[in-house]
């Protein structure tokens, strides 16, 4: 899998720009240390909770909690005792600052930060956690010696509002400064940051604010591309002394336009000058893009209607907190696009700034939002934040909304102040709310979008929806919502809730995890971004490359339907490989797949929207291997999907294994209450007053498969038991009789595996179908098997699955509170063999019927779920052969209110569904 870097443009121009250009750049002095994995220490006191009451030293940046100090709390819903951190810092201030401006800045502290140097006060208490500010301490810096910076910080504001908005919500409260600190170095004479407003026709208008300006100073910028090439360049008018800024503007061509598919950037070289030459340079990257957002329409951004294939992300790592680092935003944005995703959501503040750097690079739209989780900041506190919010973030290309606080968290008098600092206008949207004609509704379900579609008037767009708690919501039924989603006359797509489980190491618990019961594991992924199987799923369904084939015809030539469903990306652009692969055995040591033919196909240009055919030239004898894998790449040489389709039947798959040659017919004994057939020196017992087989003894070991079948979750009792001999067989066929039909016959052969003939019928809802046996789930090791793997599946979560041979150990994975993916326990699809690994003998179960399911133990119920909507279904027994399966529900849905993929199955008959196993003990 591909992956990108990019680099942080903070205050100095890129190297190979920067060597063009003599100037006099900010000088920035890290106090702190620059992420996670990168800390100061400076002396620290926390005044209550772990390891209070006594001076010692604490890495800078961090949260308290996760060194060891203070208290861990969740927001909602627990009670905080409000500890205080102190902080001292001693830093040398170097001879050459005399005379320069001097200013101190803090990325991110919480909550409530108070700070001096040198005795002095550097400002007002800053209050908001998640915001960048500053203070400008020239006055306060001592050049030549050693300065005393001194911090204390409340993790609990004083301000109601903030401590509302910021430590109640639904995530972490956390304390301390968890960002960057540092000093920037300025001439005195300088340039205080800048405003760009690119559009995708390439004109460029741009204010430079700027500090202590005289008559004689102008300002000049320079505009080039990523590789050095010169676009262009602006000069100046006079300088606006009550506006405080230089304003420049100018129209540029041949311009390439930023967007999330390519994610075109420049880099403005913005340099204040007097009489004598340069006196400070700036150096902005940004990108060429316009956002409208049309009433009755839809969002456009360079004027093409946009779709959001998003998700919610909480800036979280498990051991340090809030304080990441760039490597951890990398990561987390190679695997949102990795699921075909095009943005993301700030949940719910804004992120560290090279989260926002990596945006820009990689390309994803974002939406930037002020704090407020159901409640918000007083009017005072808020346009403080706000300012600083959209001061910060302003020149990201890939920020295309404002959100103004979450699910009634937003004061509605700060709408109108986040233009007053966004020179591009973006529009302000309430999450959860019908607001200035967009409709964001949170967590519908299935009959709310559909209402929507048919009679909404507003740009439809959830920025929550398939709550993805445990393992429910996310991909579960996303395949109905997304086709409802595409048909709305005005859909703008929408936002899964979350990208990863927001679970925290806690040291006063043996440094296990904590997602605080069930109000933080909502992940696609883990805590440390385990990709769970509906990670798999979104990948296929939100391919730009669409392709609904789901078998291979019966006529199937190497055509394959293709539609592009890219805003920006011509497939043309796209490359696509085929594979023809076979498969190992059930006893082979390998699983991979030997390749028999491989080849690539082009795709003629097809536009966004467009469908066409994509042709694959096979070899004549394709037929011969087991399936076809399919994968398209795009232009930046990222796998999009691999599509896989098997070429053979289960029937044909099983006609092709060796038979060992037979020995002795098979043998019988009768007793009372038992039947023991002896077949090829195994035996195989059954209950006559049951009719269930209950146990198989082998030459190594006996093995305990037992009470079945049954029909999963249909009750029948025994009628009477018939076995006989026929021919070279030997019959069991146990008669029943019950709520439905049901029909079991069992087959002996010598030189055969044990096959199973069975047929039952069904009639209404039902939340399963098929048969069952029981198996001591102690006893299982693992499983091998031929299907659709390596994930489980739902009925309504089916996406995502390759077929192959997969192999997987046992494990008792609970998802979103335990992280041993995949899970081992659950439905599986599209089995054509399994091989169950136990602690007495491996036995490998073969079946001949297309679309069966593999039942492999039943999933244990997640502790801390308070309804039984993410636990779906199972038959009792252990392992089950089906050819119906149970959906799966979300948070706060039922999975009957999640469209017709999550209804329960129904029958509107008797017609008996039959199937066929076999039974391999011998291996």
């Amino acid at each position: 899998m591909v992956r990108f870097t990019f680099t942080v443009l903070a205050i100095v121009c890129s190297t190979h720009l920067w060597a063009q250009v003599k100037t006099t750049e900010t000088q920035r002095h890290y106090l702190s240390g620059k992420d996670k994995d990168h800390t100061a220490r400076w002396d620290f006191f926390c005044t209550a909770g772990n390891n209070s009451g006594k001076w010692t030293t604490i890495p800078v940046p961090s949260n308290w909690e996760l060194q060891g100090f203070g208290e861990y709390t969740y927001g909602r819903g627990q009670k905080k005792i409000g500890e205080q951190g102190l902080y001292k810092y001693t830093f040398p201030a170097a001879k050459e600052w005399k005379g320069k401006k001097i200013f101190l800045v803090f990325e991110g502290s919480m909550t409530d930060t108070e700070v001096k140097v040198n005795g002095k006060a550097a400002g007002p208490i800053h209050q908001g956690g998640f915001y960048q500010f500053r203070y400008d301490v020239s006055a306060l810096v001592k050049p030549g010696t050693d300065n005393l910076l001194e911090v204390k910080v409340s993790k609990l504001s004083a301000n109601e509002s903030v401590r509302k908005a910021e430590s109640e919500g639904d995530f972490w409260a956390l304390g301390g400064i968890y960002r960057p600190v540092y000093l920037e170095i300025k001439p005195t004479a300088y340039i205080e940051r800048v405003a760009i407003d690119a559009k995708a026709d390439g004109k460029f208008t741009m204010d430079i604010i700027a500090g202590n300006i005289s008559a004689g100073h102008t300002a000049h910028v320079q505009i080039k591309d990523l590789q050095g090439a010169e676009i262009g360049t602006i000069s100046s008018g006079k300088f606006l002394k009550e506006q405080g800024k230089f304003a420049v503007s100018r129209s540029f061509q041949n311009i390439k336009a930023w967007n999330p598919e390519s994610p075109n950037l420049y880099e403005a070289i913005v340099s204040l000058r007097d009489k004598k030459g340069e006196v400070h340079t700036l150096c902005q990257r940004f990108g060429f893009r316009t956002v409208e957002v049309r009433k009755h329409d839809g969002i456009y951004v360079n004027g093409k209607r946009v779709i959001f294939k998003g998700v919610n992300r909480h800036s979280f790592w498990p051991e340090s907190g809030r304080t990441l680092s760039k490597s951890i935003s990398l990561l987390d944005i190679n695997l949102i696009k990795d699921m075909n995703m095009n943005a993301v959501r700030m949940s719910h503040y804004p992120p560290d700034q090279h989260f926002l750097d990596a945006c820009d690079s990689l390309g994803l739209f974002v939406l930037d939002e002020l704090t407020g989780w159901q409640a918000k900041y007083d009017t005072e506190a808020g346009r403080k934040l706000v300012k600083e919010l959209v001061v910060r973030d302003v020149n990201h290309p890939s920020i295309v909304l404002w959100a103004n606080g979450n699910e009634g968290g937003w004061n509605t008098e700060l709408d109108d102040d986040f233009p007053k600092y966004d020179i591009q206008q973006r529009f302000v949207y309430h999450p959860w709310e019908k607001f200035r004609g967009t409709d964001t509704k949170h967590y519908p379900d299935y009959n709310y979008v559909t209402n929507s579609v048919l009679y909404g008037n507003e740009i439809y767009f959830p920025t929550e929806f398939m709550h993805g708690l445990y393992d429910g919501g996310h991909a579960a039924g996303l395949d109905d919502f997304w086709d409802a989603m595409l048909s709305h006359p005005y859909g703008a797509g929408g936002f899964l809730w979350a990208f990863h489980d927001e679970g925290i190491v806690r040291h006063d618990r043996s440094d296990s995890i904590d997602t605080y019961k069930n109000n933080a594991p909502d992940g696609i992924v883990g805590p440390h971004r385990e990709k769970e199987g509906s990670f798999f799923t979104i990948k296929e369904i939100w391919s730009p490359v669409y392709i609904g084939m789901k078998s291979l015809p019966v006529a199937f030539d190497g055509t394959i339907p293709v539609t592009n469903r890219y805003i920006y990306t011509d497939l043309g652009q796209c490359t696509f490989q085929w594979r023809l692969v076979s498969f190992p055995s059930a006893f082979d040591a390998s699983i991979s797949a030997h390749t028999d033919a491989s080849g690539k196909a082009t795709l003629p240009a097809l536009a966004p929207g467009a469908s066409g055919f994509l042709n694959l030239t096979l070899p004549q004898d394709w037929k011969n291997s087991d399936a076809l894998y399919l994968t398209a790449i795009d232009p930046h040489q990222r796998e999009i999907y691999t599509w896989s389709w098997p070429v053979k039947s289960p029937a044909e798959v099983y006609s092709t294994l060796p038979a060992p040659p037979p020995t002795a017919s098979p043998q019988v004994q009768e007793a009372a209450s038992t039947l023991t057939v002896s077949l090829d020196g195994i035996q195989y017992i059954f209950d006559k007053t049951t009719g269930y087989l209950t146990k198989v003894i082998t030459p190594v070991s006996t093995v305990s498969l037992s009470d079945g079948p049954v029909q999963a979750g249909v009750n029948h009792t025994l009628k009477k038991f018939t076995h006989r001999k026929e021919d070279d067989r030997y019959i069991v066929e146990p008669v029943y009789e019950g709520e439905s039909f049901f029909w079991v016959k069992w087959i002996f052969t010598s030189g055969k595996p044990v096959k199973l003939e069975y047929m039952y019928s069904v009639k209404g809802e039902a939340d399963f179908m098929g048969i069952s046996f029981r198996y001591p789930e102690a006893n299982v090791t693992g499983m091998k098997w031929l299907g659709r793997g390596p994930y489980r599946v739902w009925k309504n979560r089916q996406k995502g699955t390759p077929f192959g041979v997969w192999e997987k150990k046992y494990n008792n994975t609970i998802t979103g509170e335990s992280w041993e993916y995949p899970e081992f326990k659950g439905y599986h699809a599209n089995l054509y063999w399994v091989q169950v690994q136990t602690k007495e003998a491996p036995f490998t179960i073969y079946t001949e019927d297309e679309n069966i399911y593999l039942q492999m133990l039943k999933p244990l119920p997640p502790k801390g779920a308070y309804n039984d909507y993410t636990s779906p279904a199972f038959p009792k027994g252990d392992i089950s052969f089906l050819q119906a399966i149970a959906p799966i529900g979300t948070k706060f849905q039922d999975a009957r209110l999640m469209g017709p993929q999550s209804q329960k199955n129904i029958m509107l008959n008797y017609t008996p569904i039959s199937g066929t196993l076999w039974f391999d003990f011998g291996h």
